[in-house]
């Protein structure tokens, strides 16, 4: 690929405005593991316009120093140019993308997630319910017992340890597609089921929806909606990614809803980038700019609101790993805390740099396994320093990621990582409560 064609790919006003203060550089996983200039934001930048200037060609080592970052965006809340780096690393990502040509297996497995499976929900579904029967029918004890897992790659056969129990069916076959509020509606609310959250973790999404409702919230789940597109856009997939976000925008305005839910923090935080995904595209642009305004975290809209149902004491130590995108993107932080220290009896330990990536990051973990497992290790360090007996997490990768990691470290007998929405829904009461309703004021203001 030529410098022209990199120069009209990224956004040039955004690469000048990179001060190489190196603020970033204490911030950043792979700079900390490295210590190499071109592994930091500042170095992959100056990489970036570098190639669009045209003095550098973007050769191989430029792609893998690309390929290299995590996309934590954790260098974005200290940068004090407030350079957007997240979108500038999707944009450098989509230029190697359009012209780079992959091995056929490689080719074959990016057609097949991108293109066949992640935009098809009724297709995840299908592999959906042929996990379950491997899991389920005894072929899974088998693979293990006859050492066929074995032919996988170390990082994979973790993954496939920890995977929880797919789904059969998805969370509208489970709930339909409106919920209706206990008691007084105050609220009514799209949730973004997400595609790999309703196969791998339709519980949470089940948990999601009736915690909503029992804050009072009426919840919609319009039938329409597909994958947030993160993972193509990480992945330099971004023209698929901006279908997906169209496809997402019309079936959210059309369910007429006050606020759209993520229980995912990668995945809210990519919906609430498709102003900048569609910024080139008149037709969507006002739709995009609504539906970015009104995306929020489960956490806050259950932290903003008054008179939920009281919660079942807790007696046991908690800890806390922020998920990148969450806080990085979506720049929540306070309200997954303020939520696990509302539980009674509860200790909330405070986790050592839970600010920082735990490796896990999309598919990073099955991609960059060596750098993922060095960021890991250093993590679980932490982690057991808490003596915790519940990790929480907020995002499916963080959180499948933190129990291979428990388990790698030997804690396994002793601690337990848990959903945010799932621990919250462990200690709910099911009996109805009196006295006053929920108050949305805090959560309407957009």
């Amino acid at each position: 690929m030529h410098s022209a064609d990199w120069k009209a790919a990224l956004d040039y006003e955004e690469l000048s405005n990179c001060m190489r203060c190196g603020f970033c550089q204490p911030a950043c996983p792979t700079f900390r593991e490295t210590g190499y200039e071109a592994a930091s934001p500042r170095g992959r930048i100056a990489l970036m316009k570098a190639v669009a200037d045209g003095i550098l060609e973007p050769d191989q080592d430029v792609v893998d120093q690309m390929s290299l970052c995590l996309g934590c965006r954790a260098c974005e809340p200290v940068c004090p140019a407030g350079v957007k780096y997240g979108k500038l690393i999707e944009q450098a990502r989509e230029a190697i993308e359009r012209k780079r040509v992959h091995p056929w297996p490689v080719r074959l497995l990016r057609w097949l997630a991108f293109r066949q499976l992640l935009p098809r929900q009724d297709r995840l579904y299908l592999a959906g319910r042929l996990l379950r029967f491997y899991q389920r029918s005894g072929l899974q004890r088998l693979a293990r017992r006859l050492g066929l897992l074995r032919l996988l790659p170390a990082q994979m056969r973790t993954m496939e340890a920890v995977l929880p129990e797919a789904a059969g069916k998805g969370l509208t076959e489970a709930v339909g597609t409106v919920v209706p509020a206990k008691g007084e509606k105050k609220l009514r609310v799209g949730m973004f089921r997400g595609c790999i959250m309703d196969v791998l973790f339709q519980k949470t999404n089940v948990n999601t929806v009736t915690l909503l409702a029992d804050a009072g919230c009426e919840v919609v789940i319009p039938p329409g909606q597909a994958c947030c597109g993160a993972l193509h856009a990480h992945s330099g997939e971004r023209e698929q990614a901006r279908q997906l976000a169209r496809q997402n925008i019309a079936a959210f305005k059309q369910a007429d809803v006050e606020l759209i839910v993520s229980n995912a923090g990668g995945c809210g935080a990519m919906l609430q980038e498709y102003h900048h995904l569609l910024e080139h595209d008149p037709a969507w642009e006002a739709d995009a700019d609504w539906f970015v305004r009104h995306v929020r975290d489960i956490s806050e809209v259950l932290a903003g609101l008054t008179g939920t149902p009281p919660l079942q004491p807790l007696p046991k130590r908690i800890t806390y790993q922020s998920s990148c995108h969450l806080r990085n993107g979506m720049k929540v932080t306070k309200e997954p805390v303020k939520l696990l220290q509302s539980i009674p009896e509860a200790t909330f330990v405070p986790l050592f740099e839970a600010d920082r990536c735990c490796g896990s990051a999309g598919i990073y973990n099955l991609v960059q396994p060596d750098m993922a497992g060095r960021i890991l290790d250093g993590k679980m360090g932490h982690v057991a320093a808490t003596r915790a007996d519940i990790l929480v997490t907020s995002n499916p990768g963080c959180l499948l990621q933190m129990k291979a990691g428990i388990e790698q470290a030997g804690l396994g007998d002793r601690m337990e990582a848990v959903h945010l929405v799932d621990l919250l829904a462990r200690v709910r009461r099911d009996a109805e409560t009196e006295g006053e309703r929920p108050s949305i004021d805090a959560v309407t203001q957009i």
